[in-house]
């Protein structure tokens, strides 16, 4: 009798278990490549929110700043309008105090005016305002001061102590001459100073209420 050859059966391929290594390897170092980048984008973000709270701060800070310099800005100008109001308040006061201060004995004066104006009393209708101010915002007073004297010393004198003045500066001597008074010769003589305002170690200030002594 003839019988068939049995055909083998073929069993199915197994998967190579070399590239389970490789496999693992792979999910492996996926796995830990994402877990790096989580924990670094965990840091990132904290330092992210770190700066934008620091911002905050410096936005606020900076916003506080720009708010006391406005406030500062609107002191200033307040402080220049009163300064201008008072610039030339106390001028002639301070002038003809310093002038009398250095009027030496055997020495009058005949006339005072603003260089430029006429021979108008410092402080009545019709005299000159100051004309202009200097870098400091001080205002520009040039006096014009004409006197006699008997004794030529004395008229040195008074250049001297002109010169010494905290108040006043640039003294300039413009002319002198000889005249004859009541048979006598006298000196006459022309002075210019300008006004200036005096070093604070020599203002003194006290309430308008307070009596003078």
């Amino acid at each position: 009798m003839f019988f068939p050859a049995r055909r083998k059966r073929r069993r199915p391929a197994r998967a190579s278990s070399s590239r389970c290594p490789i496999s693992r390897g792979v999910v492996g170092g996926g796995l830990l490549t994402f877990i790096a980048y989580s924990t670094r984008l965990r840091v990132l973000n904290a330092k992210l929110a770190d700066v934008q709270a620091e911002k905050r701060r410096f936005d606020a800070v900076i916003a506080q700043k720009r708010q006391s310099e406005k406030i500062r800005d609107s002191l200033v100008a307040e402080i220049n309008v009163i300064r201008g109001i008072d610039a030339d308040r106390y001028v002639w006061p301070h002038v003809l105090d310093q002038i009398t201060k250095a009027l030496p004995p055997y020495t009058w004066l005949t006339g005072i005016s603003v260089a430029g104006g006429g021979n108008v009393a410092p402080g009545a209708p019709g005299s000159t305002a100051p004309t202009g101010v200097d870098s400091t915002g001080a205002p520009q007073v040039r006096v014009w001061i004409t006197g006699s004297t008997v004794d030529i010393q004395a008229y040195t004198t008074f250049l001297r102590q002109l010169a010494a003045s905290p108040w006043l500066t640039d003294v300039t001597p413009a002319t002198t001459s000889t005249v004859v008074e009541a048979d006598r010769p006298l000196t006459a003589f022309n002075v210019a100073v300008r006004y200036r305002v005096a070093d604070s170690v020599y203002i003194r200030t006290v309430p308008l209420t307070q009596s003078a002594r």
